[in-house]
């Protein structure tokens, strides 16, 4: 493993204040957040503050928080987030040794709103490979370097036969090093053996067990009654 703690610096801002309001960033400033295994994925409903969470982490290693490499900067630059600016990072000695100068830092971040055009950059044209087949071309080629990646749902573009795909891809880029911290809705990817799993909503963050998680749950009986949930949403 690379990083083993973030935390956030005090701030002056009132404690209702985004992002400081949502109960996960606000455990950073109180408790931080210990990193147990080297596949970390953060699980929640939309605005439990997953993302918040995923785009701090990949600034306080040095990545754009546009997405992309940790070699490459838009020419436009991006402000860092509220939490970027005062999350810090906790390494390990081998995260240290990475840490310690500009050029040894590697690493990814994938943010769906703008993985084609780092996809792009990586030399993976979008017009010769579906999205999806792109993001798995360009992991695979750097599934074999050591370096914290972090993504923020990668299964969106993905097929449930890619997502296992995709899976197969952590497990080796870990075995060679690598950590990942993953926000997801997918429970093909928390699957990963070994993998921790961190809940966040409203009581702020908790470690769960894959089998737990409400997300399982839900796609367990909606898969084996559709009609259970449908009642609800359809006329």
């Amino acid at each position: 493993m690379l990083i083993e703690r973030a935390y956030a610096h005090p701030v002056s801002a009132p404690p209702d204040a985004w992002p400081w309001s949502v109960p996960c960033v606000r455990e950073l400033l109180d408790e931080g957040l210990r990193f147990t295994a080297p596949v970390t994925f953060v699980v929640g409903e939309n605005g439990s503050g997953k993302s918040t969470l995923v785009e701090a982490f990949a600034e306080s290693f040095g990545l754009d928080p546009h997405g992309g490499s940790h070699d490459w900067r838009y020419a436009s630059p991006r402000p860092r987030s509220p939490l970027g600016e005062h999350l810090r990072l906790d390494p390990t000695a081998r995260g240290r040794r990475m840490m310690s100068s500009w050029s040894a830092r590697k690493g990814f971040f994938l943010r769906a709103e703008t993985a084609l055009d780092a996809l792009d950059r990586e030399g993976v044209g979008p017009d010769s490979l579906s999205h999806g087949e792109g993001f798995l071309s360009a992991f695979r080629e750097r599934s074999v370097r050591p370096g914290l990646y972090v993504m923020d749902e990668p299964e969106a573009a993905l097929s449930f036969t890619s997502c296992l795909e995709l899976i197969g891809h952590l497990d080796r880029l870990v075995a060679n090093g690598g950590q990942v911290i993953c926000a997801t809705h997918s429970p093909l990817l928390t699957a990963l053996p070994g993998a921790d799993i961190i809940e966040v909503g409203d009581h702020g963050t908790r470690r769960v067990a894959r089998a737990d998680l409400a997300l399982v749950d839900h796609w367990r009986r909606y898969l084996a009654d559709p009609r259970s949930y449908l009642r609800h949403v359809l006329g």
